[in-house]
């Protein structure tokens, strides 16, 4: 006889079937309780069905099991971005659609953002993992190319990258954290920011420094005309 909510004996080989249903529990129960305090082994263990000790065999503890969820979230962002630019027909192009990708993965997976990149706790203020994802490192391949083609001036593209992330995570972060604004369609109201910061980015990117107000407003007025 089977006791009800405890898992069949898993037979071998289905110990990484197992390790994957514990990170998509853990998952499901950070999404549900929006917080990552709320969600603890012994939760974990009754959604899957087993005891705590076998959630112990493939995360140590409960830091172990929290770093999985945002490797995971982390791989899917760069799922994400990877998709977005495959039919994108300029390097431009790649970085709109790159920059809309991570705003909609943000606002579709607000709880695993918020643990990511977002609360101060140790799974924020990794710099190497967030330098050294496969998602930042997508970023630092459009700016190249947008080197390239003239669009941004040639040296490192890290100072770029950095301010790109820094536009795209300041939009997704406020319609994560701010979704009663009166934001309109958030996709429109992303691309318009994201578009404004990456041409911006690009008129003062070498510069020694940045026009004063009289200058920048000559700058503005003269791009106006010549449209």
């Amino acid at each position: 006889m089977t006791i009800p909510g405890r898992r069949r004996r898993s037979k071998r080989g289905d110990g990484e079937r197992l390790a994957g249903d514990i990170l998509v529990a853990a998952t499901e129960l950070l999404i549900e309780t929006g917080s990552a305090e709320a969600v603890s082994i012994r939760g974990v263990a009754q959604r899957v069905g087993v005891t705590p000790p076998s959630i112990y065999l493939h995360y140590p503890d409960k830091q172990a099991l929290l770093r999985a969820v945002v490797a995971r979230f982390l791989e899917g962002l760069d799922d994400a971005l990877r998709a977005a630019e495959q039919d994108a027909a300029t390097p431009l192009d790649a970085a709109r659609a790159q920059g809309l990708a991570f705003v909609r993965f943000a606002v579709e997976n607000p709880e695993q953002y918020r643990l990511a990149v977002m609360e101060p706790s140790e799974f924020a203020s990794d710099v190497d993992v967030m330098l050294n994802n496969a998602a930042f490192s997508h970023l630092e391949e459009t700016v190249r190319r947008l080197q390239e083609v003239g669009y941004y001036p040639p040296g490192d593209p890290r100072p770029i990258a950095l301010q790109m992330l820094t536009v795209v995570h300041g939009v997704a972060s406020l319609l994560v954290a701010k979704p009663f604004l009166p934001w309109g369609d958030e996709l429109e109201y992303a691309d318009r920011v994201i578009s404004g910061a990456c041409l911006g980015i690009a008129l003062t990117s070498g510069l020694p420094e940045l026009p004063d107000g009289a200058e920048a407003l000559r700058i503005v007025q003269n791009l106006r005309d010549g449209l």
